[in-house]
């Protein structure tokens, strides 16, 4: 849909007023203690459902929504305060994670696009009655396919970007003028990459799930879905973390990326980074098996691989390898974890010789994705008190789920 007027591409809709500066005191504000060592160790206590008081407690004055004369503003790091002057209709996110975000609050209808379609898994709602999504139509507006090109921004015509614009500016080579010219010639951008925490470049503050959750909450204006999907996520975890096993009777795990149905090489991901692609884990009070090695969490600067030599060294118990989510249990059993007991190095890991490899989750979920990826992860992790990850055990309401979803609450 071409807007060009005299050369110069013109908005036909404003949904916000006025614009935090990218640089500035809200960047500072993201640099006083936000920062998590990737090498902090992490307790049962420190789990992010343990941890919803803390969060209650470290939100301030200035984190939170506040009314303006002809609108409602959106505070967020890195782009700080966004005002609008009424809800948006259209919106399009970077990722899976924030996707899962609006489909939660009921905006499913309003997502027009996405960061990497093929990364947003969407089978899930298959569960809930009265959930779904037009995933051909995100898919037909793939950011990433199309090169971040910015001609995609102006035909997309959203009412607002959920992209953190330090990746635009990192991943993508978006200049600041090329993210100055998108807010004012289209919308504004409101996000914070928050599924790892092991990118320098990322020293502006991070959030939780559900701090992040919260301001996609304020976005929409949907509060009461937010406050019912809390509840929900505090009852399920809690009641998860009261029949798991004594802390020294639960497995190590090392958690991973690598695609292939015959893996060779992994990439590491440290279960102390407190990004939320880890959250299960860490709610699920797991010891890392990297802890103490020295191995770096994959990150931006950090693209290094070990082999089976070196994962012999460590021998999980438990192994947990990304990038198979397309799979079933069974279907994963068969291929992957079949290959690697056929293996003359791999077949002498703990982790293979018990059968203890399983899918590693997705990078980027949501609170939705969260609640079927913690039963996931409680089976995968202590069959004996939630049953085996290829059985049908339940441990959450799909339609308590669906009403929320759907508004009836």
């Amino acid at each position: 849909m071409s807007r060009e007027t005299d050369g110069e591409h013109v908005s036909t809709r404003r949904r916000y007023l006025t614009y935090g500066a990218i640089v500035g005191s809200g960047m500072l504000a993201g640099c006083s203690g936000a920062m998590d060592s990737d090498g902090e160790s992490t307790t049962t206590e420190e789990t992010e459902t343990t941890a919803a008081t803390t969060e209650a407690e470290a939100r301030t004055t200035d984190e939170k929504t506040t009314t303006a004369e002809s609108g409602y503003t959106v505070s967020m790091e890195p782009m700080g305060s966004v005002t609008f002057e009424s809800v948006p209709e259209t919106w399009v996110p970077y990722g899976g994670d924030y996707a899962d975000m609006g489909v939660a609050l009921g905006q499913a209808d309003g997502m027009t696009g996405i960061g990497q379609s093929g990364e947003y898994y969407t089978d899930v709602y298959d569960e809930l009655p009265g959930v779904s999504v037009d995933k051909e139509r995100v898919a037909a507006n793939d950011l990433v396919e199309a090169d971040m090109s910015k001609e995609l921004f102006y035909e997309m015509d959203c009412d607002v970007h959920v992209i953190d614009t330090g990746m635009l500016r990192n991943w993508f080579d978006w200049s600041e003028s090329d993210i100055e010219e998108i807010r004012e010639n289209v919308a504004p951008f409101l996000g914070n990459m928050i599924f790892r925490r092991s990118d320098g470049w990322h020293d502006y503050r991070f959030y939780t799930l559900y701090q992040a959750f919260e301001k996609m909450a304020a976005l929409f204006g949907e509060r009461e879905r937010y406050e019912a999907f809390e509840r929900l996520h505090d009852e399920f975890v809690g009641k998860i973390q009261s029949e798991m096993p004594p802390a020294d009777e639960r497995p190590s795990v090392f958690l991973t990326y690598e695609g292939t149905d015959e893996p060779e090489t992994f990439s590491p991901y440290r279960l102390t980074d407190k990004g939320t692609s880890k959250k299960q884990w860490r709610d699920l009070g797991v010891a890392d098996a990297l802890s103490g090695t020295g191995i770096e969490n994959l990150s931006t600067q950090n693209r290094s691989e070990l082999d089976y030599e070196n994962l012999l060294e460590i021998d999980p118990d438990v192994l947990l390898i990304r990038g198979h989510e397309e799979k079933s249990a069974a279907e994963f059993r068969d291929t992957v974890l079949g290959y690697m007991k056929d293996h003359p190095v791999a077949s002498e890991l703990t982790a293979v010789r018990n059968g203890r490899v399983y899918r590693g989750g997705y990078l980027r979920q949501g609170p939705i994705h969260n609640l079927f990826l913690t039963e996931r992860a409680a089976k995968q992790l202590y069959p004996d008190e939630f049953g085996e990850v290829t059985s049908d055990a339940r441990l959450f309401d799909r339609q308590r789920v669906a009403d929320i979803v759907n508004g009836d609450f």
